[in-house]
């Protein structure tokens, strides 16, 4: 089916307006490619790259096409068909930003360099414009803000595993004492395990399917009857992809359906609070009403959904990294107008666009908060 409705939810055809960027034009490559009757040029390549499988165009398929299907499935057929040592040096880089380890060692080094002479001296030579470090440059600047150190909490019973995944502490370190903290505020006996896991979703989307499965195998191994809630809505997405864990739960959808004493009441808060719907809360999980839902709970907050809501901000990922103008162009279409807006806060419940968002922020030069919602909740959580 090539029907053609899914091109105006597209967000790489809007920017564009090449039928080669939508998911139509894209599958009809796919198809050409399989069959023999076009060759894997770089102008091919750069059109399916470009894709950053945020999946809205399923969510306005008559057909029920699995796009995102279709698109890992031809990554991974072209992963497959590079020489070794090329496929090596792909997947190590792509392995080392799916380890926890390697993630919090990233965040340390982020948090150290951001007030160093270093960076003093990366900004006097411009290399913050050059256009293959930038992307880089600008994801230290948030990093430095978000990411924390968490300490382990294992309990000999308990109710929930908290999911951090290989980035949340790099990311969204708030986010882990926050959601902790709420947990215990609820009577909800959550374990955090010291030894973080990887979805494997990166993995995935980048051609290396395998290796993917291999976490997602691992991480549902490892489980038990207890609930396992994640603090990213991107890795609870993956999770849930089929053979799924018996119970994951995207943390405020989890805490939404949680009973919550009358006595607990949150401390008012004046300010102006966007929320921000990830592509993988929206398409996938059926969308961030829960998120609303918990911070209406705060009396005083002006609260709102981010413009742009429908549209990718960009970060995809490693999409940010990997196609870092395509990538800005669809931030500045989405915090150009949030930012209009004045907020104080925006909240989002995905590691990597609270980075890309935050990067953003900061390169607007505004200081507006990009947090996790919990570390909300928790702030005006009565002492």
């Amino acid at each position: 089916m090539k029907c053609g409705l899914c091109l105006p939810l597209c967000p790489t055809y809007a920017q564009t307006r090449n039928e080669a960027d939508s998911p139509r034009g894209r599958i009809s490559l796919v198809q050409g490619w399989v069959n023999g009757d076009l060759a894997m040029t770089s102008k091919l390549a750069g059109h399916l790259d470009s894709c950053l499988t945020c999946r809205a165009c399923e969510t306005g398929c008559p057909s029920l096409v699995t796009f995102g299907r279709i698109m890992d499935g031809a990554k991974a057929r072209r992963v497959a068909s590079l020489s070794r040592w090329r496929r090596a040096l792909n997947q190590t880089w792509i392995a080392a930003l799916s380890n926890p380890r390697i993630n919090a060692n990233l965040g340390r080094f982020a948090r150290s360099y951001a007030h160093s002479a270093l960076a003093r001296l990366a900004r006097w030579l411009r290399l913050d414009r050059h256009p293959r470090l930038s992307p880089f440059l600008r994801l230290t600047g948030a990093i430095a803000v978000n990411a924390r150190t968490f300490i382990p909490e294992t309990r000999e019973s308990s109710d929930i595993e908290l999911f951090v995944g290989c980035s949340g502490e790099t990311a969204q370190g708030g986010a882990i004492a926050a959601a902790m903290e709420v947990f215990e505020r609820l009577g909800i006996r959550a374990d955090l395990p010291g030894t973080a896991s990887c979805c494997g979703a990166m993995l995935r989307h980048n051609g290396f399917s395998d290796a993917a499965q291999s976490h997602r195998n691992a991480r549902i191994e490892a489980g038990s009857n207890r609930p396992l809630v994640g603090l990213s809505s991107a890795c609870i997405a993956e999770l849930r992809e089929s053979p799924e864990p018996a119970d994951a739960w995207e943390i405020c959808d989890y805490l939404d359906r949680q009973s919550w004493p009358e006595a607990l009441q949150l401390h008012p808060l004046q300010a102006r609070v966007l929320v921000h719907e990830p592509c993988s809360h929206r398409n996938l999980l059926g969308g961030n009403a829960s998120v609303h839902h918990l911070l209406a709970r705060i009396p005083e907050l002006e609260l709102a959904p981010m413009p742009e809501n429908h549209r990718c901000c960009g970060a995809a990922g490693t999409y940010l990294l990997q196609q870092p103008e395509m990538a800005a162009a669809l931030l500045a279409d989405k915090l150009d107008p949030a930012l209009a807006a004045a907020p104080d806060i925006i909240v989002t419940t995905n590691s990597g666009c609270a980075l890309h968002l935050l990067a953003g922020v900061q390169e607007a030069g505004r200081s507006v908060e990009v947090i996790h919602p919990v570390e909300l909740l928790a702030r005006q959580m009565p002492s």
